[in-house]
């Protein structure tokens, strides 16, 4: 006869304890995937790079951001719209007006202008570019950041490997790894990660005391429901109750930064989230990505897109400076992504709809060598020339500069073989 657990789907079990660890101790801070039971593969690495980098701070653009508006623009033609082209700090290099802070930083960046891909639709797209997979039903596969806590361990045994800034809707995680490697959710910068203090009926003795009780508990459920799900929910719950304690917590919390330093990102989402990741990766977090939405500009796109993305222009250069000033720089990969890009025909509603065949990304930062533009896009933006660069590339350069073991096969559970970044192939000469 079947134990009652093994009877419940994923998602429910997944609500069992969840619903017995918020009762008994009355706190809760809980893997975000759905993909929660789920037992890690061998974590023994051979290296295929010399390791440069040691965090990665990924902002994804969600809805589609305009290349043509941004990063490939196209003076004099139709398709360019009303964004014109300025000159960066590299001489004969220009990039869209309304990244005049990236274009003076443009000798540390470099811009691929020729990613391409097969989809068109955003949640397909979204997921493709985080894990280098199509969506299918039947599994789902981890996101870059819970690939480099499973490889790597966590710089700072008390706080998550990774964290995700935003909505996190539908986000991969940790996919089949281990809960262990799950990432640590934080819907709005400003307020940091929730549900990290007791209620206040609970006081620190009844608390402990709850403690030794759900350990009694979970001694007796684990001795009679022996398998790796449950012992990795105990181990992330561990983990959970641990940086419940640690005075590093207060990384969370952008309320301790002066005024100035908070002034200088700029009071708005992605300017608090980059201020976030930089506290983040100062004590030791190994990946923080950072979502903004907004950039699904089917209507009126230049209403809303010089702002839009002249705080996004802020936060990064701001973001840099920071790093630089404190030595992480070097150690950090800043990487901007979206999941395609956007018509080079304006459309009767004065906007841009989808339109995956090109679309611009950037990187900078941990060895990557500046002032440089990889592929070409044709007369109007259309589709790729030149230098045709897939997510699960973009994915395998990310893995490369981290150190990450590219070639090396991972099994799921359920057996199947997988890598880090599929058959990507890296872009090694982004590399100085």
């Amino acid at each position: 006869m079947r134990s009652t657990c093994s009877k419940l789907d994923d998602v429910s079990r997944r609500n069992f304890l969840e619903s017995l660890a918020k009762t008994a101790l009355g706190v809760s801070i809980l893997p975000l995937s759905e993909s929660l039971f789920t037992s890690s593969a061998q974590a023994a690495s051979t290296l295929q790079a010399a390791q440069k980098a040691e965090h990665v701070v990924y902002l994804f653009m969600n809805g589609a951001m305009s290349h043509i508006d941004t990063f490939d623009p196209k003076p004099g033609e139709e398709s360019g719209g009303e964004t014109k082209a300025i000159q960066t700090s590299v001489s004969g290099l220009k990039i869209g007006e309304h990244l005049p802070k990236l274009a003076a930083k443009m000798d540390q960046l470099t811009i691929i202008r020729s990613m391409t891909t097969e989809t068109g639709a955003h949640e397909q797209g979204q997921y493709l570019m985080r894990t280098s997979y199509k969506m299918i039903g039947s599994i789902r596969h981890p996101f870059m950041g819970a690939w480099l806590t499973h490889f790597e361990g966590k710089k700072n045994k008390d706080l998550p490997g990774s964290v995700l800034v935003g909505t996190g809707n539908r986000h991969p995680a940790q996919g089949y790894l281990s809960a262990a490697v799950a990432p640590a959710p934080v819907g709005n910068p400003a307020t940091g990660l929730q549900n990290t203090k007791s209620p206040k009926y609970l006081d620190e003795k009844n608390f402990e005391k709850r403690r030794r009780l759900i350990s009694q508990f979970e001694s007796n459920f684990k001795k009679k429901y022996t398998n790796t799900e449950v012992a990795a929910y105990s181990d992330y719950y561990s983990e959970a109750v641990r940086l419940l304690k640690t005075p590093d917590l207060e990384a969370f919390d952008i309320s301790k930064e002066e005024a100035s330093v908070k002034e200088a990102y700029g009071a708005n989402r992605i300017g608090q989230g980059c201020l976030l990741a930089r506290r983040l990766i100062e004590k030791g977090v190994r990946f923080v990505e950072i979502e903004q939405g907004g950039w699904d500009n089917h209507n009126d796109i230049y209403d809303t897109f010089g702002e839009r993305a002249g705080q996004l222009d802020n936060a990064i250069a701001t973001l840099m400076d920071d790093l630089k000033q404190r030595g992480l720089l070097s150690k950090t990969l800043i990487v901007l992504g979206t999941e395609f890009g956007r018509t080079p025909k304006i459309n009767q509603n004065a906007g841009r709809d989808h339109h995956p065949g090109c679309f611009s990304t950037m990187i900078a930062g941990a060895g990557i060598a500046g002032g440089r533009i990889i592929g070409k896009t044709d007369r109007i933006g259309k589709s790729v020339e030149d230098g045709h660069c897939y997510p699960q590339d973009l994915n395998a350069t990310i893995a490369y500069g981290l150190g990450l073991p590219i070639e090396k096969e991972i099994f799921s559970p359920s057996g199947r073989p997988f890598k880090v970044a599929h058959e990507g192939t890296p872009l090694k000469s982004l590399f100085g």
